[in-house]
């Protein structure tokens, strides 16, 4: 085998004739890649010998299986026993599960095969697997790492998710917000309790679109945070910034006059006020709250986590 695959054989190439382990050693140092599915012969790596793409040998003296998984529509070998494969025709790919309506489903509209436990419980968005990572930018549904769904429907892949949340809560895509941000908006309200604005900015408001809910309403003018009077959410951005308030303005109701107590900053006030915390810090004690949606972004434990299992050809 090679460091990519397990497996007792070497594939020839259709383009340019040459011998190698697998597509991936191929394409490392070619300027070309392989159209994995036109690959027709293969060797033996027991006795050498040449012959048709298949999983047994067809050398009477020899007749070793070169891999304990084949796939001939993908052409695909692999000996390690530590991974389940099955091929998924709606895909047109091997993935790695025990194979559909087991631990995984495909869903049409999206056109990406998902963990069972999301089955009626994700956002569909057409072809939503076609598309390039928003973070590194490599094509998502041939990848061959963990891609994820997020709240919102739009994915990514697991290892740029979880650097990405080190500094931002919001999709890359839509921007609405990854998780379950209500503590992180109450310790933001306990932090503008204690920050005045400068009085020279006492008749200034701000028009604003809450990238949460769709909604605009209008907000006193502040340097970062701006409330949502719809869902009370700081996941906003300014539209426009206004000397008065038109006669229709629909505003938050005053912190003052809030029903719900904030709650104490974590740190003082101007810390909050001039750093916003990574996801990770700002819904690590409010796990019961977002496990309650697609996935915890704490730790990535429960299988609803991977909206996609990973590309495996």
């Amino acid at each position: 085998g090679c460091r990519h695959y397990q497996r007792a054989c070497k594939l020839q190439a259709h383009c340019c004739g040459k011998w190698d382990t697998c597509r991936f050693c191929h394409d490392e140092v070619s300027d070309h890649t392989i159209t994995r599915n036109l690959i027709n012969t293969m060797m033996c790596m027991h006795c050498s010998t040449v012959q048709p793409a298949g999983q047994v040998c067809i050398n009477a003296d020899c007749g070793k299986k070169v891999a304990e998984y084949y796939c001939k529509e993908c052409k695909l070998w692999d000996n390690d026993p530590k991974k389940t494969i099955y091929h998924c025709y709606d895909c047109g790919i091997c993935r790695i599960g025990k194979g559909l309506g087991i631990d995984y489903f495909h869903c049409q509209t999206c056109n990406v095969c998902m963990a069972i436990g999301l089955k009626g419980r994700h956002k569909c968005i057409e072809r939503n697997l076609e598309s390039d990572c928003p973070i590194c930018g490599e094509y998502m549904f041939t990848s061959t790492s963990t891609v994820i769904f997020m709240p919102c429907g739009h994915c990514m892949h697991h290892k740029c998710h979880q650097q990405y949340i080190q500094t931002s809560y919001q999709c890359p895509t839509c921007l609405k917000a990854l998780a379950d941000m209500t503590e992180y908006y109450q310790r933001i309200d306990a932090a503008l309790l204690q920050h005045r604005m400068p009085s020279e900015y006492d008749g200034t408001f701000s028009h604003i679109y809450c990238n949460d809910c769709e909604k605009r309403s209008h907000a006193k003018f502040h340097f970062l945070y701006h409330k949502c009077a719809h869902c009370l959410g700081y996941n906003t951005k300014v539209l426009s910034t206004l000397q008065s308030l038109p006669p229709d303005a629909l505003m938050a109701p005053p912190l003052e006059n809030m029903d719900r107590p904030p709650l104490e900053p974590a740190g003082s006030s101007s810390s909050l006020i001039s750093e916003s915390p990574s996801v990770n810090e700002s819904i690590s004690s409010s796990s019961s709250s977002v496990a309650s949606g697609f996935w915890c972004h704490q730790c990535q434990v429960s299988r609803m986590t991977l909206a996609s299992n990973r590309n495996y050809h």
